[in-house]
């Protein structure tokens, strides 16, 4: 059983790949060709914003959103611990401190009710992250930005395609930011990633930054960094977007055979228990693309050792949060953050993409339901 089966997607998508990479390989521009010029355009008018800039990686795509705003030195970013490290990497990266403030419990993402006492004379920005395929209360988040004057950064790596009170994830604050890491909801075969804004003078600011700060040929008014995307990992995404929306409507639909399943065996929704074995909850106004399909469990590493022992595949997002992290620990207070703790004391992750057969599911289930018990 395979955890995301990158093969079955490829095998469907084979000869146009092929096709895209050998018109790269006969023009040969392979840093900045036309393919990133068209990939921006499909990629912009699916989010249903003005602007999206293709850059080589989700990490690079939050950083530079972040120099963009000027964000620097001595200046504070609110974020979730409960992610990725790149989320707060690249605020520290850039001198800046991250302030980290706890979860949701039901939707792990950051919990607007933290943000205001959180926010102070240093804040630049604040940056939600749309976890494990759903989005973040991004109205809420964004009236609260509105009343101190802050931009809002949507960290959306794991929630291109999901919806958000029928608007799509990316397009919905200041800025929204994508990676296309191959395992993603839409990945290439390599590194990418992407911004996207509705302000054009912040995109102007994020073309300029990714590609060395340059506004034209041997002038650069900003600091920037070798950002680009390449022509190739384009071609690659152009020939997944034909397919991408099919592919999200299969993610949902294996997410409610996981949960159906799951519950029929005896699993609750995060919205309803706090112990045992729990499915997601997904927020009404929301649709997900489970970028992972994550439960929680008591006694993980006995459920891992049944999984395993049955070949079933498994991983952790994330086994410790970030402000326990060496490098971030002295950020915030050690007890700050009990969501978040808990969380990733618990969570799970299961055999997710697009492809997944109706029997694996119900074997992971079958055998999860037993594990747990």
């Amino acid at each position: 059983m395979q955890f995301i089966d990158l093969k079955a997607q490829q095998a469907r998508i084979e000869a146009e790949v092929q096709a895209r990479i050998q018109a790269v390989l006969a023009h040969g521009r392979y840093i900045m060709g036309p393919e990133v010029a068209e990939l921006e355009q499909r990629l912009a008018d699916y989010v249903g914003v003005r602007h999206c800039v293709g850059v080589s990686s989700g990490t690079d795509a939050l950083l530079v959103a972040l120099m963009a705003l000027d964000v620097g030195p001595g200046d504070e970013v609110i974020t979730t611990p409960f992610t990725f490290v790149a989320t707060a990497e690249v605020i520290a990266l850039l001198g800046a401190v991250p302030r980290f403030i706890d979860i949701d419990p039901v939707t792990y993402n950051l919990d607007p009710g933290r943000i205001e006492s959180a926010i102070g004379p240093k804040t630049r920005a604040i940056m939600p992250v749309s976890l494990y395929g759903q989005c973040a209360d991004m109205d809420a988040i964004n009236a609260i930005a509105a009343r101190h004057g802050l931009p809002v950064i949507e960290d959306a790596a794991q929630s291109f395609g999901a919806t958000y009170k029928n608007r799509r994830s990316c397009g919905l604050s200041t800025i929204g930011c994508t990676s296309f890491f191959p395992s993603k909801p839409l990945g290439c075969y390599g590194d990418g990633g992407a911004c996207f804004t509705d302000d054009e003078r912040l995109a102007t600011l994020m073309r300029q930054v990714m590609n060395h700060g340059q506004d034209k040929r041997y002038s650069h008014p900003r600091l920037g960094i070798n950002g680009r995307l390449d022509s190739l990992q384009a071609a690659v995404l152009l020939a997944k977007m034909g397919i991408f929306p099919d592919e999200v409507e299969r993610r949902a639909a294996a997410g409610a055979r996981y949960t159906a399943l799951l519950q029929a065996c005896g699993a609750n929704s995060t919205g309803d228990a706090a112990d045992g074995l729990l499915t997601p909850h997904i927020a009404p106004h929301n649709t997900s693309v489970y970028a992972q399909y994550t439960v929680q469990t008591d006694d993980r590493d006995a459920v891992i050792a049944r999984l395993s022992a049955a070949d079933i595949p498994t991983a952790v997002h994330y086994p410790i949060p970030l402000n326990r992290q060496g490098a971030y620990a002295h950020l915030c207070r050690p007890d700050g953050t009990p969501h978040a703790d808990r969380a990733a004391a618990r969570v799970l992750s299961l055999p997710m993409h697009p492809y997944l057969p109706a029997e694996d599911a119900e074997r992971v289930a079958e055998v999860l339901a037993g594990a747990a018990a």
